[in-house]
């Protein structure tokens, strides 16, 4: 159980869905290390983030990040700056606030406490 996690807090969770295509498939890889580079320099903004798989867990078909903010205009910059949206990797990009109640990482019934 995680107990650091942030309380009473609402985030933004992004999630950004690949176009389809080989294409995409090859600029996501060639762009992937400019992409990690930049969420080692703010990744203290970042609840959360990661790939999202396909069914079968073989490839990547997306990405999801939980930026510690509520403020979609906030989360929007954030996310403008990522390599990958700067490459248009994405062909649908969502934003909802977000409060994480329940589970191992925010220590059990968040908001029962």
């Amino acid at each position: 159980m995680i107990n650091s996690f942030p309380r009473n807090q609402l985030f933004t969770a992004v999630t950004c869905l690949d176009k389809p295509g080989t294409e995409i498939a090859r600029i996501r890889k060639e762009t992937l290390e400019a992409h990690l580079a930049h969420i080692e320099k703010t990744y203290e903004d970042i609840l959360v983030a990661g790939p999202i798989f396909s069914p079968d867990g073989n490839s990547v078909r997306g990405s999801l990040l939980i930026y510690k903010t509520a403020d979609r205009k906030v989360a929007q910059a954030m996310l403008e700056a990522d390599p990958y949206y700067k490459a248009a990797i994405w062909q649908d990009i969502s934003y909802n606030v977000f409060y994480g109640a329940a589970g191992d990482a925010v220590g059990g019934l968040a908001y029962k406490k």
